[in-house]
């Protein structure tokens, strides 16, 4: 896990070493074990290491190939190195030493973009051609890793942080791109290709892009929109589907276990994580470190459950319980690392067992894409019911939207717009949104030229195989969308605010294949959500462990608004300035805030995005 950051002039002029330094000591965090720079014919690379796998010298970026032609960079793992390094020849090739970076260059060197189908990992990678002045770069399978990059048609530009690319060019525009604004006041996250600011792009996830002085060209290397489920498996016994998914989740964990330096998993108690250290406990015979937060507010302490697990697999628990508001001394923290407007409040607890585990582990393994892949969230039984819906004529859905409408609860207004919409994508959308039916805070300019949460998922869902229920839908938008631009982006920067890599075993392209292909049947069963994956679980931890509500990962913000950030909250949206430059509707802000403080509504979720907004907003005004 480390920090890149380059620049390629096609002109032939320097980047210049002080300028690179410059901006990879924005990414200081990412990799405080070694830097290195690299400049040769108008390419300059920077590094940032945090030494994983070969702690020696032999692992030093940026790292030639063999035959001198290619320089690399390179963040994240590839975990079948071990693999692909007999493939390259083995021991009748002379290697440096044994990191997954030479692997990957010496790929490159062989198979070109063909090795995109051979590994297996978290990256965000750059490599240089020396002879035909090209650069490639690609991004993993599920977007754990970021690469954000700038490219003026004279110049390219890339990070694994957007503010260094401020330094990298010394007049790059600040200005917000206005639809990555509307996404994110609907979503509370910025999709790629997106960023916050007009010139800055993120580089999807399964995508990679090639840029030489005849221009850039961005493609897609593989597409889990349309694996098809298999329905065959509808009909298969359970146990032979719970002994597939055994094996290929344990080969999985086995291969994100190899590392040079110690390791643990953060532990909720919960299916996921809870299953990832049963798992990880088969090939070890030593106790396997687990971290946990514990908060006094029962309401969000998950330590007693997280410590029953870790009692039943025998690991080395260690938990720091905090008093909720403690988490507020955490903010300047993540208004520094979230250098885009993030609105996911689980980012503080996360940052607070990154923090603890980096005391003990450089590694730690996490339960992430699980709810995804298997159905965990309760979108998905939001999305099976209103699929019942959609499969009315539309004149049924109308009068039932319309009788909906006029019951007293607002959760029956929510159903009947819902039940408006057009598709079962758009509907998901809506239920996803944080928006939701509130009165819209952008300008109506704005609201014109751009596109919705809605659009975005109705389009992508066209490129689905036909005759997905709902919920299946929901769970591959999700994957698309909020795993990859939301959880994963609040996981990798809460994470490597401290130099702790996480890993996510879930996201192996083997179990996600496998994932999607499962029919819906095994995921959404009776009553029971994650089913599949939940008989699994049960095979490692009795079943009384496990069958808790779910909780989450979050903090009270909407007791905070109410509470402690009043006055903070009330100075920025009363204040003109935190606007500045920003199309938004002042007044429908504090009539945001008003309704919240009435307890009329918890408003919360778009209010601390927009707070999230404004405070982001001063930061770059200042």
């Amino acid at each position: 896990m480390c920090g890149i950051v380059g620049r390629v002039n096609f002109s032939g002029e320097e980047v210049g070493l002080q300028r690179l330094e410059n901006a990879a000591s924005l990414i200081t965090e990412r990799g405080p074990d070694d830097s290195g720079i690299w400049e040769e014919n108008g390419c300059g690379l920077a590094h940032r290491r945090l030494s994983i796998i070969d702690l020696s010298e032999a692992g030093h970026q940026p790292m030639h190939s063999s035959d001198g032609r290619y320089v690399c960079v390179f963040n994240g793992e590839i975990y079948n190195f071990l693999e692909l390094r007999i493939q390259l020849g083995g021991d009748s090739h002379t290697w440096k030493g044994h990191s997954d970076t030479e692997i990957l260059i010496e790929s490159w060197a062989r198979w070109g973009i063909n090795m995109l189908d051979r590994i297996d990992g978290m990256f965000a990678f750059v490599i240089w051609d020396k002879r035909l002045r090209k650069l490639f770069a690609a991004r993993d399978r599920m977007g754990e890793k970021p690469f954000y990059y700038h490219w003026n048609g004279k110049s390219f530009g890339f990070s694994s942080r957007p503010n260094p690319l401020f330094k990298l060019f010394n007049q790059l525009s600040t200005e917000y791109d206005e639809q990555a604004l509307r996404l994110f006041l609907e979503s509370g996250y910025v999709p790629a290709p997106h960023s916050i600011h007009k010139d800055i792009k993120k580089l999807p996830a399964s995508h990679f892009l090639e840029v030489s002085e005849s221009g850039l060209e961005i493609k897609r290397y593989w597409d889990l929109r349309t694996i098809t489920p298999e329905t065959s498996w509808k009909r298969r016994s359970e146990g032979d589907l719970l002994d597939e998914l055994d094996e290929v989740l344990v080969q999985s964990v086995k291969q994100r276990m190899i590392t040079d330096v110690p390791f643990g998993a953060f532990l909720s108690g919960g299916i996921d994580s809870s299953l990832m250290v049963a798992m990880m406990g088969k090939h070890t015979n030593t106790p396997i470190k687990t971290f946990t937060i514990g908060f006094e507010e029962k309401a969000y302490d998950e330590s007693s459950d997280a410590q029953a697990v870790a009692e039943y697999l025998g690991t080395e628990h260690h938990c720091e319980h905090l008093h909720v508001d403690n988490l507020l001394d955490l903010v300047p923290d993540f208004l520094h690392h979230y250098d885009e407007p993030f609105f996911d409040s689980a980012a503080f607890p996360t940052m607070a067992v990154s923090r603890l585990a980096r005391k003990h582990v450089t590694v730690s393994l996490t339960g992430d894409g699980g709810d995804e892949l298997f159905g965990g969230y309760h979108y998905y039984r939001i999305a099976k019911m209103l699929d019942a819906f959609f499969s009315m004529p539309t004149w049924g859905r109308s009068a039932v939207a319309q009788i909906s409408g006029m019951l007293p609860k607002h959760n029956f207004k929510l159903l009947s717009a819902a039940l408006k919409e057009s598709s079962s994508a758009r509907a998901f959308a809506f239920s996803r949104s944080i928006a939701k039916d509130f009165r819209s805070i952008l300008s109506d300019d704005v609201l014109q030229r751009t596109y919705g949460l809605r659009d975005l998922f109705d389009k992508a869902a066209l490129s689905f195989p036909s005759g997905l229920h709902g919920s299946e839908q929901g769970m591959r938008l999700d994957a698309l969308y909020t795993l990859n631009d939301d959880y994963l982006q609040k996981t990798d920067v809460a994470s490597m605010a401290y130099s702790l890599e996480s890993r996510a075993p879930m996201l192996a392209r083997s179990v996600v294949e496998w994932g999607m292909k499962l029919p819906v049947n095994w995921k959404l069963h009776g009553a029971t959500n994650k089913y599949l994956l939940r008989k699994l679980a049960y095979r490692y931890i009795p079943r009384n462990l496990l069958d808790r509500p779910k909780r989450g990962f979050g903090v009270p913000i909407d007791g905070w608004l109410r509470n402690q950030l009043k006055e903070w909250t009330q100075e920025r949206i009363n204040d003109p300035q935190y606007f500045d430059g920003l199309p938004l509707k002042q007044d429908a802000v504090q009539s945001l805030f008003a309704l919240h403080q009435s307890g009329q509504r918890n408003v919360h979720p778009l209010l601390w995005a927009v707070l999230m907004l404004l405070e982001f907003n001063s930061k770059v005004k200042n």
